[in-house]
Parts: C-alpha cells; structure tokens; sequence
C-alpha cells in the first residue's frame, strides 16, 4: 500500500494457515491475508496458497465482483475490500437473477483462463450490499488454457457448485439441462471423494481443529 497509516484493524477470520484481518488505513479499507502468525510446519502450504490466490487475483485484474490483489511480499497479501455478506449469511432465496448473475461472473472468469476450484463453500461466494454475486478466496484456483480439455473440466465443476446451490435456494427455477449438469459426475470428483477428501477431512478436522461443513467453510 502507498500509505502504511494503520487506523484500526479487525480479524475477521484466524486459522493454521494465517488471519484474516480488515485493515482501515486513510485512504479506505482493504483486506489482509497476514502468514506471521502461521504455525512454522504450516508456513510452507500457507505461503504456496497465499501465492496462488496473488497470481489468479493479478491474471483477472479489471474484473469486477473479484478482488484487486493489492500487494503480496510472501508474508502478507492485500486484496480490496468487497462489501457484503456470505452466501449462508444472507441467501439468495428464490432470487434467480443472482443467480443469473452468478453464472455469468463464473463465465467471464473461466474466458480469462481461471477456474475458482472451491467454489463448494458458500464462504467463497458473496452477496454484495447491492444484491449481486462476488466470489473471493482464491488460493486453490487454476489458471490455464480456457479451451484445454483440463480447464473445460473444470470450470463445468465450478459450475456445478453453483447449480448445487441454486437447488438449495431456487430449485424451481433450475432448468432440465441444469438438471441434467448435476447428474453428470466427472473423474475429478469421483477421484476426489475417493482419495482426497478422507484426508482432507482427517486434516482439516483432526489435526487442524476447523469446523468445515463445505457449505459455511473454516470458521473463525
């Protein structure tokens, strides 16, 4: 930041892997993703994500309802402040325009080359002040060829997360070929639910103590 004058901040969120802090400088708020207080055999996967999420925040620069990375020096990344609340804060309730909105955000980021990867929570996706979608948290995203058979792959799970929850808050708006997108599983996912997910359950639950019901994410 040009100005470092810190007036005031406030946690919003702490884990192994870091806190998440609103920082109120003179010149408005900003989000800081701070590593200090990473526990020492954590700091590697910690600072491997916080770098991943600062190369897909500079590679969609310009893009609205997504974060402008701000600054990242390896201990703390900086993104922009987006006002609103979290999908399970506050949903989208028969509100099929947000939900219109919200494929439309997810098209323009898989045109740039960027699939989310984690879009499962609805920690990661925003209802802003004006009632529009917003996505944030992109340390497990991917960054590639939109047309590559991999990247096509998966932006249609990113996909599928939204249509999973557009059929928890607007399921009659679904249409037959958002229903037929549902039903259809890739290998990713399979894969996934086979080998990964036990240990990611195992990791985040019994070593890492977060409460992760893939709907609200880590609490704080």
């Amino acid at each position: 930041m040009a100005d470092n004058r810190t007036l005031a901040q406030h946690a919003l969120k702490s884990d192994s892997f870091g806190r998440i802090l609103l920082v109120q400088q003179a010149e408005g708020r900003f989000v800081r993703r701070d590593l200090g207080a990473t526990p020492w055999w954590l700091r590697a996967p910690a600072w491997w994500l916080a770098r991943r999420e600062a190369r897909a925040l500079r590679h969609i620069d310009g893009m609205q309802a997504v974060p402008k990375l701000l600054a990242w020096d390896g201990r703390r990344l900086d993104r922009s402040f987006m006002a609103g609340d979290a999908m399970y804060q506050r949903p989208p309730r028969g509100d099929v325009a947000w939900f219109h909105d919200a494929r439309r955000l997810l098209q323009e980021l898989h045109r740039r080359g960027v699939a989310h990867n984690d879009l499962a929570k609805e920690a990661n996706w925003l209802v802003t002040e004006a009632g529009h979608p917003a996505l944030i948290d992109f340390q497990l995203a991917v960054i590639g060829n939109p047309r590559s058979r991999w990247m096509r792959l998966l932006a249609r799970e990113d996909l599928r997360h939204l249509l999973k929850h557009k059929r928890m808050y607007c399921r009659e708006s679904l249409t037959p070929v958002e229903k037929r997108v549902l039903k259809r599983t890739s290998w990713v996912r399979e894969l996934w639910f086979a080998t990964g997910k036990p240990v990611y359950r195992f990791v985040t639950r019994r070593i890492l103590h977060w409460e992760d019901n893939e709907g609200q994410g880590p609490k704080p």
